[in-house]
């Protein structure tokens, strides 16, 4: 039987993953912003994501809100850590967040609202990937605190982190226009996505190589039985998915290439998933140490086996609602 602390930690992840998902795209189409080619298409860019883009937050709430309720003790450590980083990615969603309302209510400005919304997801994205590679690299504990200094997370592996982080992002972003346009702005997106997934390939493998350096129990999980297994088949799996994701960019699908990037994001999610368990934070806490009183534990997943169907629910109606391409003619504002 599963304990609670690992149920909660599998229900953490999905919200983690759910975002990254959902909120990469959006954050993508920012990130590909400047790149339009005149404003009228800026606009079509950002008419894709309003009715979604504000739910698609949601799961970011889950997540640390999660995180904070049933492992304290990771959070307490986690967060001296990082404070920096998240900070700096709130503050960018803040700015991001706006620019969609703001943009729209004004002609003269329009364009530092364009730049606060292509800023504001660039860095939220840039410090997502710093914050993800310095949890990979490893937080000092000791007497259950925090141990290291202030600018601990900043290192060439978390930068390079911050950097596939975007780059991945663009990809989703990129095949996403290409689902939900035509014409102009497909072809462009289109043409786009095939480098980016080249970069984005690069930089996973390069990431990949540094990961298990980090840390000896990464070596240990990867290259040792039945690690070695997971260390052949992911490069495996993420070739097959590359090659689908060309094949769908060439024969002009416009929904294969968007759900294959996906795919790469939850192979990589998977593969991370691999290295940590059964740690929350390597190599210091495990799940079950990190985790509040099992009676915390219960109560809490009572509202979470409540309230995630009904998340799930409205997330599913709401791209349903909208599903199909974007009419170049309609807005939401």
């Amino acid at each position: 039987m599963l304990e609670l602390s690992t149920i909660w930690a599998g229900i953490i992840a999905f919200a983690v993953l759910t975002y990254v998902i959902l909120d990469g795209f959006d954050l993508g189409i920012g990130i590909l912003f400047p790149f339009a080619k005149t404003d009228k298409d800026r606009d079509v860019m950002m008419n894709s994501v309003t009715p979604v883009w504000d739910g698609n937050e949601t799961w970011l709430v889950m997540g640390g809100g999660g995180l904070f309720a049933v492992f304290p003790l990771a959070y307490s450590v986690v967060m001296p850590a990082i404070y920096l980083p998240v900070i700096i990615m709130l503050l960018a969603l803040v700015f991001r967040g706006v620019a969609f309302e703001y943009r729209w209510r004004t002609v003269r400005g329009r364009w530092l609202w364009d730049v606060a919304f292509h800023g504001g997801s660039t860095v939220a994205a840039f410090c997502q990937g710093i914050t993800l590679g310095a949890l990979v690299q490893g937080i000092p504990v000791e007497d259950r605190l925090y141990a290291g200094a202030q600018w601990d997370w900043l290192t060439p592996f978390s930068v390079l982190s911050g950097v596939a982080l975007v780059i991945g992002y663009a990809l989703l972003g990129a095949t996403w226009l290409n689902m939900k346009t035509t014409g102009r702005i497909q072809h462009q997106m289109r043409s786009y996505a095939r480098p980016l997934m080249l970069l984005t390939l690069g930089l996973i493998g390069l990431v990949s190589l540094l990961t298990p350096f980090q840390d000896p129990i990464y070596l240990i999980r990867w290259f040792s039985w039945p690690g070695v297994v997971f260390s052949v088949c992911v490069p495996a799996v993420v070739a097959l998915i590359a090659w689908m994701l060309h094949r769908g960019l060439k024969t002009q699908r416009d929904y294969q290439p968007f759900f294959c990037a996906i795919a790469l994001f939850v192979v990589c999610f998977i593969g991370i998933g691999i290295s940590f368990y059964p740690y929350m934070l390597p190599p210091s806490l495990t799940i079950a140490e990190a985790a509040a009183p099992d009676s915390s534990l219960a109560f809490a997943l009572v509202g979470a086996v409540i309230l995630l169907p009904v998340i799930l629910a409205y997330t599913a109606y709401t791209y349903w609602v909208f599903r199909g391409k974007i009419d170049p003619e309609e807005s939401f504002h």
